[in-house]
């Protein structure tokens, strides 16, 4: 049904490709395809399936590898939450970025327990998650191309702040507004069609108000983790259930490369966005994306 190499191979792309803006829900469908792996290809859009259930555990791991990683920055933020719940006031920035998380997740959270499997049974399927990838990669290249924009290097003004020599200028996190945070989560819900990055388009939208790359990239991952856990936890009754006979213990093997991948990955893309931008994942994306098209078309 689901071998461990399967599971290895499959953890180890999830953890990778959850974070760095390539969309891990593509390469779930399109990586299975170009390896014969049809089995997998076919439950990957099927309405129940031990391969949905299986996915559940490396979605849970890649949530608590970001909870570890930015752990005492979750820990400011729920202090803060509270601190303004009790206080009704936001008077820092760790009160703020409580907020604009909780406004920023509620749009992709909704949209995606009313649509989640319908996009999915719809369109992770190869040759759609192949087009969708592609347009990833203009996604990407038109956020790089929107940080030439005379409005958006006017709002890093603004709200800039001194970097290093050689750092990017950028606009602070804390000076986002709740509908800004609110767009950014719109945003968000791109990433329910395989082969848009949840990643990407959210570094995207933030970098279109200003925020540089590794500020962008911050709140990505912030953002990320409630979401990822959230829909991990919901469909753990998959796993439990009868979906899951067979592969649980594949899926504890999976989830813990999974895991593993995910936190040096996250430690990799913080350090990298600091002084690097999206190209590179642009091009990537659209390249895979074309010659995934002319091999499913």
């Amino acid at each position: 049904m689901l071998s461990y190499f399967q599971a290895i191979v499959i953890g180890l792309l999830q953890g990778v490709t959850e974070l760095f803006p390539i969309s891990s829900l593509g390469h779930s469908v399109l990586v299975p395809a170009w390896l014969g792996w049809d089995k997998l290809v076919t439950a990957q859009s099927a309405d129940e399936s031990f391969y949905l259930a299986f996915v559940v555990a490396l979605h849970v791991a890649t949530a608590l590898a970001l909870l570890v990683y930015f752990r005492d920055e979750w820990v400011r933020i729920i202090r803060g939450l509270f601190t303004t719940l009790r206080t009704r006031r936001i008077e820092t920035a760790d009160q703020r970025l409580a907020w604009l998380l909780i406004v920023a997740t509620i749009p992709a959270g909704l949209t995606g327990l009313a649509l989640e499997h319908a996009l999915r049974t719809l369109f992770a399927k190869p040759l759609a998650a192949a087009i969708f990838l592609t347009l990833n990669g203009v996604i990407l290249l038109a956020g790089e191309r929107a940080r030439r924009w005379s409005s958006v290097h006017q709002l890093a003004v603004e709200h800039g702040r001194t970097h290093s020599e050689g750092g990017e200028e950028g606009r602070r996190l804390d000076t986002l507004d709740l509908k800004e945070a609110g767009v950014v989560g719109i945003a968000q819900i791109g990433a329910l069609f395989a082969g848009i990055s949840r990643s990407g388009i959210t570094m995207v939208a933030g970098v279109v108000r200003g925020l540089d790359h590794e500020d962008a990239a911050r709140f990505s991952f912030l953002l990320a983790t409630p979401i990822i856990l959230a829909a991990g936890v919901y469909k753990v009754p998959d796993l439990a259930g009868h979906l899951g006979d067979g592969i649980r213990t594949q899926a504890l093997v999976g989830a813990l490369f999974a895991g593993v991948a995910a936190y040096l990955s996250v430690r990799f893309l913080v350090r990298y966005f600091e002084t690097k931008t999206l190209l590179p994942f642009a091009i990537y994306s659209l390249a895979f994306g074309l010659i995934s098209v002319i091999r499913f078309a």
